[in-house]
Order: C-alpha cells, then sequence, then structure tokens
C-alpha cells in the first residue's frame, strides 16, 4: 500500500514545499509587527477557494470571447490572458483578501497588506499548482516551483503593495485616493499576471518569457526589501 501511494506523495509534496519555502520568507519579512497565524491561514484557504471563483469567471469570459473573436489568434491571446485570466484570477484574490482584512485591526502597518496579499496568493498557487502537478507529473512540479509559483507570488506582493497604500489613505479618510490604490491593487498584478501567461505561450523566443521573469522577481526582491525596510504603523 506504502509502495502505492508513494508517487502521489511525492509530487504533492513537491507542489506543496516552494510555496510554504515562500509563505515563510515573506512572514518573516514582516518586522515590525508579525501576523496572527489563524490569520494567515484563513487567508491561505481564501486563496484556495479563489482557485474556484477564478475558474468560474474564467468560463464565462472564455464563452464571451470565443463567440466574439477567432481562436489561437495573437488578439485572442492578448485579450485570453490580459482580460480573462489575469483578471479573472487576481480579481478573485484581492474580492477575498479585501473581505479578510480590510476591517481587521491587526491591519495596522504597511507591509500588512504585501503579508496578506502573498499569503492569498501562494494558497491560490499551492492549490492550482498541486492539480496541475498531479495531472501532468514531477517535471510540472520542478518547473512551477521556480516560475509560477514564485510568480504569484510575485502578483501578491504589487497587489498587496497598492493595497496598503489604499488603507493607509483610508483611514486618513481620503475615500477617493483610496479608491483609486485599490484599482491599481488589481489592475497592476492583473498585467503582469497576463504578461507572464501570453509570454509564456508567446510565438516568440522563449527569451522574452525567461527574461520578463527573471526582471519579476528582482524587482519583486528590491520592492520586499525596501517595503520591509520602511515599514511603519498606518
Amino acid at each position: 500500500m506504502f509502495t502505492l501511494y508513494m508517487p502521489s506523495t511525492i509530487l504533492i509534496a513537491a507542489a506543496v514545499i516552494p510555496a510554504i519555502a515562500l509563505l515563510v520568507q515573506v512572514y518573516r519579512a514582516d518586522r515590525v509587527e508579525p501576523e496572527p497565524p489563524a490569520l494567515l491561514m484563513r487567508l491561505v484557504l481564501y486563496g484556495i477557494i479563489a482557485t474556484s471563483i477564478a475558474k468560474l469567471l474564467e468560463r464565462v469570459g472564455l464563452f464571451i470571447l470565443n463567440g466574439m473573436f477567432r481562436y489561437e489568434t495573437v488578439l485572442y491571446d492578448v485579450l485570453l490572458y490580459f482580460g480573462v485570466v489575469g483578471f479573472a484570477e487576481e480579481g478573485a484574490k484581492y474580492v477575498l483578501l479585501k473581505r479578510a482584512t480590510w476591517r481587521t485591526p491587526d491591519f495596522n502597518c504597511r507591509f500588512d497588506g504585501v503579508v496578506y496579499a502573498a499569503f492569498v496568493s501562494l494558497g491560490f498557487a499551492l492549490w492550482e499548482n498541486i492539480g496541475y502537478v498531479l495531472m501532468n507529473g514531477l517535471g510540472t512540479a520542478l518547473l512551477r516551483a521556480v516560475t509560477a509559483i514564485p510568480g504569484h507570488a510575485c502578483f501578491g506582493v504589487f497587489m498587496g503593495c497598492w493595497y496598503a497604500q489604499a488603507a493607509a489613505l483610508d483611514r486618513r479618510g481620503d475615500e477617493g485616493a483610496s479608491k483609486a490604490m485599490r484599482v491599481m491593487a488589481v489592475v497592476v498584478p492583473a498585467l503582469l499576471h497576463g504578461a507572464y501567461d501570453f509570454l509564456a505561450v508567446s510565438y516568440y523566443s522563449s527569451w522574452y518569457f525567461l527574461a520578463f521573469v527573471l526582471g519579476l522577481f528582482l524587482l519583486t526582491s528590491v520592492l520586499i526589501r525596501k517595503l520591509s525596510r520602511e515599514d511603519r504603523y498606518i
């Protein structure tokens, strides 16, 4: 029995471990006031739930897109990845992120927004990765460990950056500016997500995708260190 289930166990571990490692890294970067573990676990769960919401939105978007545009064209792919997938997935994450954290008293520092969004994003990536790996094997786990999972973390960091600014403005009573930042908290990661997916299946050289991923990871790493170092109470 052990040998029968061993392959699935290895695959699931390969899918889960990279996400957990990134969660720990982001958590340790929160230096001013660490967040309650119960809240963070709830955010991971919300990220998992967001995968189902995103799938539903993507099905609706695909139905509309297929009825209006010809399949397998550059325009179709641009609309699919930027307009459907990017906004469906990042929008689903954002809605549950805001529901869980916007009014919690624990949301009292700027870097908290980054932590919250990263945990939702990595919960999403964790669950999505398990599905991909069980269907496609260990090779998929290794590829996604160095691209897709950190990619979701990067999208979450950018979401959290704008989300934290929105919270700070809201606390000061500037509702108009806060709404603008909340829009950016969805638009920026959705466009980054769309660019990632579009380049991953691009008709052009894979070097474009590699350059984009490396640039995204480097920028996110710099941003995390900067935001962690400059963290302060809202």
